[in-house]
């Protein structure tokens, strides 16, 4: 992909941590880094994946919040679009040209309708949203009547995450037949997203929760089905469950996203033959670059990415490749690494993999992509802070 960004006008160090061409052992740290190969190498993997089984796979821009890696996802790994948590969100994508946008999420206040309405003009597609009460139909349709735009609309069904959705099929029956009857909206199929389960270690444990999700949407698509109301499309599964949802016979959509970049939280997960997904499934593409910055004690070092660079609310990142090492704890701007054998250098890079790529993304401004020891390209984290 090309950059579109003019380099000369940003100073390395001052405005961005790097520039295309820099060798990688340059780059300013604490930075997010982008192995591009083997990132590639993942979202091949996916799409190739999606196309064998017959699923649409629309990609999570939350994970990432870059338009960049997305147009490489759709480009190289075959996804139809893009899901969003938030109409921030959504509005970064719309007006990059992204056409297939779902906000997979709840959108309720009249602010928010009335942004959200306005999609369907930037990116000129579908844009779709979710719904788990029915008051909500009436005024996501008077809204997109004024506008003068078309919404689609997913039902939420709760199977198992405990946070938006209906939980029973009534319920789903009833918001189903609000939708078909209202002005400018199309019922277009149900959400469900088993999260509560993605992290579970067990492949078996994570198969009995998404097997019970499976009976309840069958109920619902049955259901709806008696009232002649058809659902083109059954939409969910993660990078922990994609495979129970692509053989399930009644999803037709994934909404993978963590396995472009692969964390350490995903990473621990074990798959059929009981071997962590980050050990063949999918690979590590995305780092954090920290510097040494201090050894003064013999056993320890400090490193320049503390709380500031990361999330660690799935725990604390690993030292990729390294089992002589280990970061044992963060404040503000340091993290502490034992060094039992004192064999770090003060300026020594290391690549720590995050506990959780998401909200670790959410709080840098850019992806330096590397491949061959050299910076290829960088890119904006476009939907930083995109939150409201």
């Amino acid at each position: 992909m090309k950059d579109s960004i003019d380099f000369d006008a940003y100073e390395v160090g001052f405005d961005i941590p790097a520039k295309p061409g820099m060798d990688a052992a340059d780059i300013q740290t604490p930075a997010l880094v982008l192995d591009l190969d083997a990132l590639e190498r993942n979202i091949k993997k996916m799409g190739d994946y999606a196309k064998a089984h017959g699923m649409r796979h629309r990609a999570h821009g939350k994970m990432h919040k870059s338009v960049d890696v997305l147009k490489l996802q759709m480009e190289i790994g075959g996804a139809i679009g893009v899901c969003c948590q938030k109409v921030s969100e959504a509005e970064v994508f719309a007006r990059a040209g992204i056409k297939e946008i779902l906000v997979s999420n709840q959108v309720r206040d009249p602010g928010k309708i009335a942004r959200l309405v306005q999609l369907p003009k930037f990116s000129g597609g579908e844009v779709i949203v979710c719904v788990d009460d029915v008051a909500s139909v009436a005024d996501l349709s008077s809204a997109a009547k004024n506008a003068g735009t078309e919404l689609g609309v997913f039902i939420e069904i709760d199977c198992g995450a405990g946070r938006c959705g209906v939980t029973t099929t009534p319920a789903v029956v009833e918001i189903a037949k609000a939708v078909v009857a209202a002005d400018n909206l199309t019922y277009r199929g149900i959400q469900a997203y088993q999260g509560a389960m993605q992290h579970m270690d067990s492949f078996d444990d994570r198969k009995a929760k998404i097997d019970t999700a499976i009976r309840q949407v069958q109920d619902a698509v049955n259901a709806l089905k008696d009232e002649g109301i058809e659902t083109d499309l059954v939409s969910g599964g993660g990078t922990g469950s994609y495979y129970f949802e692509s053989n399930s016979g009644l999803y037709n959509e994934l909404q993978c996203g963590s396995y472009a970049f692969m964390d350490a939280d995903y990473g621990r997960i074990l798959d059929q033959d009981g071997k962590r997904i980050d050990a063949g499934e999918w690979e590590n593409a995305f780092f954090i670059l920290t510097s040494v910055m201090s050894h003064a004690k013999a056993d320890k070092a400090i490193c320049d990415a503390g709380l500031k660079a990361q999330s660690v609310d799935s725990g604390l990142p690993f030292i990729y490749g390294r089992d002589d090492v280990e970061y044992v704890k963060c404040s503000d701007e340091h993290g502490v690494i034992a060094d039992p054998k004192g064999v770090l250098k003060v300026n020594e890079k290391l690549k720590l993999v995050p506990g959780h790529c998401d909200p670790t993304a959410n709080v840098h401004d850019w992806y330096v992509g590397v491949r061959n020891g050299k910076v290829e390209t960088v890119w904006p984290v476009s939907a930083r802070g995109r939150a409201y």
